[in-house]
């Protein structure tokens, strides 16, 4: 089923949406069950579950009022059992405090990223291949935008955001070039943005790799939404308000999400028994259990109907006992992406 934009524009099918119920289904077959949809967007994946799990409710989350809106509108024949709410969603415990019962869920999606809603919305300029005024705010009331960070960031700043968030091995030379050209004129669009970093780059990689700017754009972006942080953050608290039997679920689109979600899964999935024991320890035996192996990728199939999945991966979970309050996840604090 398509959902129409605010500009009458047919917007994608959500990623591996048929997969997401299916690894989510049989934790929200209880009445009364929670899924939490960290990640809204305009709601694909949340009316796929409530179509699909007639006992559950899910509560949508969103920092983008217009994907609230959006949604809310969608899912509006499913009534009490769609509760939009606009937050980023590290604050997931709180929101579980407030509508499930004992504060846990049975289920929690995750969809990362920039979301269909705001690539396809020009004037918001998440996309290199259209010029737009340079903003990058998924919450639009957030202070900084893209071009904040753009025209004021220093030289230093700039080459670390540009080398962790978009792993740009050229990012010196590209926030050289910037520092160089704001200083005649401030940049105002994405198409400024996108002409500095091809000056930057040497000719051979201009030429191969697709769009030269992409990672300079995925960096600039992350860091206006502080995205791995709020995703590091919301990964702990999602795993302790995840109930016994209950299921998890993240789709990344680059490695630094991706190793993000592979280490806060990895906690949980390992025995911790000190070495050298002659028998297991239960307190230490792992409480999660992979419902996938590794990462999934997207087939064929589901690429050549959408393209935007050909970057994904899947990992997914299922909580299969408590942990003692001293094993709770947290270690909030985002470390550059590595081991």
């Amino acid at each position: 089923m398509g959902v129409l934009d605010a500009r009458g524009n047919a917007l994608h099918r959500p990623v591996l949406r048929d997969l997401c119920v299916e690894l989510l289904s049989p934790a929200l077959s209880e009445k009364n069950s929670l899924c939490v949809d960290c990640t809204l967007g305009l709601g694909g994946h949340t009316e796929a579950i409530l179509r699909s799990c007639p006992e559950a409710t899910v509560v949508g989350i969103d920092r983008d009022p217009q994907a609230i809106e959006l949604a809310s509108r969608r899912l509006a024949p499913f009534g009490g059992r769609f509760i939009p709410v606009r937050a980023t969603y590290d604050g997931i415990a709180d929101i579980c405090a407030q509508y499930a019962p004992e504060g846990k869920a049975q289920a929690v999606l995750m969809d990362l990223g920039v979301s269909s809603l705001q690539l396809d919305a020009r004037e918001r300029g998440f996309s290199y291949a259209h010029d737009a005024p340079l903003d990058m705010r998924m919450d639009p009331d957030l202070e900084v935008s893209a071009a904040d960070i753009v025209n004021n960031a220093s030289a230093g700043e700039l080459t670390r955001i540009l080398k962790v968030y978009g792993e740009e091995k050229f990012a010196s030379r590209i926030a050289g070039e910037i520092v160089s050209r704001r200083a005649r004129q401030p940049f105002t669009g994405t198409g400024e943005l996108v002409e500095a970093v091809r000056r930057a780059l040497p000719a051979r990689a201009v030429r191969t790799g697709g769009n030269p700017a992409k990672r300079t754009f995925q960096a600039i972006r992350i860091a206006v939404n502080s995205e791995l942080e709020v995703l590091q953050r919301a990964l702990c608290s999602a795993l302790d308000v995840l109930a016994v039997h209950g299921r998890m679920a993240v789709e990344s689109y680059h490695s630094l999400e991706d190793r993000i979600v592979k280490n806060a899964f990895r906690r949980g999935l390992e025995d911790t028994t000190p070495a050298g024991l002659p028998v297991r320890l239960e307190e230490h035996s792992p409480y999660l259990r992979e419902l996938v192996h590794g990462a999934f990728r997207a087939p064929e199939t589901e690429i050549a109907r959408n393209p935007r999945s050909a970057s994904v991966r899947l990992r997914a979970v299922e909580r299969i006992r408590r942990t003692p309050a001293h094993l709770h996840h947290t270690d909030t604090k985002f470390n550059g992406g590595h081991a």
